[in-house]
Parts: C-alpha cells; sequence; structure tokens
C-alpha cells in the first residue's frame, strides 16, 4: 500500500466517484432489486391484524385455514416491507462501491463508508414509509402538485398517489438521490480528514 496526505484532487476525486456509484446504481437496486410485494406494501399502516402476507385477518377465504398462523399490526408489517427493500438496497450498494473504488485501486476506511451507507439506509426506510414524505411535501408546499400528478392504471381505477408516473413518486427519486449526494460527500470528508493517509494499492 502506498500512503500519502489526501490532496484536493483526492478528495474531488472520491466524493465524484461515490455520487456516480450511489446516483447512478440507485434506480438498479431501488426498482429492479425490489421485491413486488414489499413495494405495494412497505407503505402499509394501521392498527388492525393481517396475516404474514398482508391479508387482513378475517378477509381470508373460507377454505383456507389459518388457524395458528402468526399476525401482527398492518404498520408492523408494513415496517417489515421496508425493512426488506432497503437491506437488499443497502446490501447492493455497498457491494459496487465497495467493488468499484477497488477496483480504481482505493480502499475506503469501514468507518467511512459505513456512515454513507448508514445514512442512505436510515433515510431511505423513512422516505419509504410514505407519511414522513407526505409531510414534508406538505410543509414546503407540494400538496398540489402531488395532487394533480396522479396516475390512472386501467379505465375506471381509482387515480393512484403513489407509484411510477406520480408526483410522489418524482419527489421520492429526487430526496434519495440529493441524500446519496450528502452520503457521498460525508464518507469522503471521514475517509480523507487531516491525519489520515489516502490508501492505494499499487
Amino acid at each position: 500500500m502506498k500512503h500519502s496526505r489526501p490532496t484536493v484532487t483526492d478528495r474531488l476525486a472520491l466524493l465524484a466517484a461515490l455520487v456516480a456509484v450511489f446516483g447512478e446504481m440507485h434506480p438498479l437496486w431501488d426498482q429492479w432489486a425490489q421485491d413486488d410485494h414489499d413495494a405495494s406494501n412497505k407503505d402499509v399502516y394501521g392498527r388492525h391484524l393481517v396475516y404474514r402476507d398482508g391479508t387482513k385477518v378475517g378477509d381470508e377465504d373460507e377454505e383456507d385455514d389459518r388457524t395458528g398462523q402468526p399476525t401482527m399490526t398492518a404498520s408492523a408489517f408494513g415496517r417489515r416491507c421496508v425493512g426488506r427493500h432497503v437491506a437488499s438496497y443497502t446490501a447492493g450498494q455497498l457491494a459496487v462501491t465497495v467493488a468499484a473504488t477497488r477496483a480504481l485501486g482505493y480502499r475506503i476506511p469501514t468507518r467511512a463508508m459505513l456512515a454513507g451507507t448508514a445514512i442512505n439506509a436510515v433515510t431511505h426506510a423513512v422516505i419509504d414509509r410514505r407519511k414522513p414524505l407526505l409531510w414534508l411535501a406538505d410543509k414546503i408546499g407540494k400538496t398540489g402538485y402531488i395532487d394533480h400528478c396522479t396516475a390512472v392504471r386501467k379505465p375506471g381505477d381509482e387515480a393512484e398517489l403513489s407509484g411510477p408516473g406520480t408526483a410522489l413518486m418524482e419527489l421520492d427519486q429526487a430526496l434519495h438521490r440529493a441524500i446519496g449526494v450528502g452520503a457521498a460527500l460525508t464518507t469522503t470528508i471521514l475517509a480523507t480528514r487531516p491525519g489520515r493517509a489516502t490508501r492505494r494499492r499499487r
């Protein structure tokens, strides 16, 4: 390993690489890697009981005997769904980031890498639960935009507030990617702070 004091160029290069990886890989892990079931239920809330597949207790088919099957509140079910999504998203993003930076000969300190990863993971979970996102949108005056830009999937269906083609989806994606820049900046600062040697492989 070659050790040298990080330069401004080192910091800018690392920041650019992280922003590129976080931003360009975001749609892959947020869309392609997301389980359909989790995508449909990660914003579910309620005190009523549901089964592990999300079916409300009492709404099961008559021939479907679920005696003894575990249940949970709808809110707990929603948290499980978002937790699984964030876990796969975070694992994928972390793996690609480590692979890309190491392929370029740079080893990011573990603490710095985990700090940026944690920022992306925690905020992703909060945003995808939807209520916090709607609260923020209301506070900055985006409610009208959300109400106006909805989507109707099939003739006769009610308009959907969330999902592809909606304003809420656009706000969701924009916020994820903006936070990704902050996460990349945090990782860069921690990895190249004064007194820390830049670690490159020969």
